[in-house]
């Protein structure tokens, strides 16, 4: 759906901010930093020793010649010795903590997360991949609706004006699901890099989407003079952050102005518009504000899988689904609009 990667790239920074401030909280511990210090001293956690420890993360190797290496799937997971000496005295730190009673802090900014075969954020891994689905799912059912159930124009051209404008949003949705999925699975720079673009990259589409579709802006000119102002807004402000500074204050206030007001275009649209299917839009635009409430009220994870950004990620799912399902309601309907015109 539009908004759902749109609070996404919000809440990305807000937690953030929201994370360096309590980042104390858990590794501040005094306990906490010894059993880092004798970790990275000895590579070894009460009995469990890791054997990446005898590699820095530059890659290498603490006790061999210059040229031995880490190896390749550990370098391209980024399981470097810190890490790992990071996870366990936090598992180690937080049975401490609940054994005396104490409920769970952050570290490094960060919930303390059960990891699932090397995943940080299993949960959250898991919902991303399902939404990258049904965003899939969503996109092949519309490209069939297009191509094989409704009538061609001459050259095989859809009737619907805006099908072109919908396959990018299609692609880009993926995309975004797709490093939103990475992310979570292991949380380094360059992870993060192509999370928070591809997002803003999608936000700032799904502006420009929402402006066309709801003033129903059909001729291609006028679609170049409305997109590019944003193309080149959201270009540059993705080479800003990835080769200048990643500022995340100002990311987020990029998020919530794009994000608001494409909410407010495709709101008023539904308001004032006489479309059979725009309860649907309603239900979305609704939905989604609705589950931002969840990422306001910041838990620790259940179980250490399910926080309230993972079970966020779970209510953008069945949101995506009807979006989609809009999404072909609109096609159809505009296509019988356009031939009974032409009849």
């Amino acid at each position: 759906m539009v908004i759902d990667r749109y609070l996404i790239a919000l809440f990305l920074a807000s937690s953030f901010l929201v994370g360096a401030l309590n980042a104390s909280a858990g590794d501040a511990d005094p306990l906490y930093r010894a059993c880092m210090a004798e970790c990275e001293k000895t590579g070894c956690v009460g009995v469990r020793c890791f054997p990446q420890c005898k590699f820095p993360s530059d890659g290498v190797a603490n006790d061999g010649p210059w040229y031995v290496q880490e190896p390749l799937y550990l370098k391209w997971k980024q399981w470097d010795c810190q890490s790992d000496c990071r996870y366990n005295c936090m598992v180690d730190r937080e049975k401490e903590r609940e054994a005396v009673g104490n409920g769970p802090v952050k570290y490094h900014g960060k919930w303390p997360f059960k990891r699932v075969f090397g995943i940080q954020e299993p949960a959250s891994v898991a919902f991303s991949a399902l939404n990258l689905a049904v965003h899939f799912h969503g996109w092949l059912s519309f490209f069939i609706l297009l191509y094989h159930n409704l009538p061609l124009r001459q050259g095989n051209k859809a009737y619907y004006e805006f099908a072109s404008l919908w396959h990018i949003y299609g692609l880009l949705s993926m995309n975004s699901w797709l490093w939103s999925a990475v992310f979570h699975s292991r949380d380094v720079d360059l992870t993060e890099k192509l999370d928070y673009s591809s997002a803003v990259a999608l936000l700032g589409y799904s502006l420009i989407l929402a402006i066309l579709r709801c003033f129903n802006v059909r001729v291609e000119a006028a679609r170049v003079m409305v997109a590019a102002p944003f193309l080149a807004f959201v270009t540059t402000h993705i080479l800003y952050l990835n080769f200048y500074t990643f500022d995340y204050g100002w990311n987020m206030k990029v998020c919530v102005v794009m994000g608001v007001a494409q909410l407010l275009i495709w709101s008023i649209w539904a308001g004032v518009t006489c479309h059979p299917y725009r309860w649907k839009c309603w239900v979305v635009v609704i939905g989604g504000g609705l589950a931002v409430l969840l990422e306001i009220y910041d838990f620790p994870p259940y179980h250490g899988f399910f926080d309230a950004h993972a079970i966020w990620h779970a209510t953008t799912i069945p949101l995506t689904y009807l979006w989609w399902s809009f999404i072909r309601n609109d096609t159809k309907f505009r296509t019988s609009v356009l031939l009974r015109k032409a009849d």
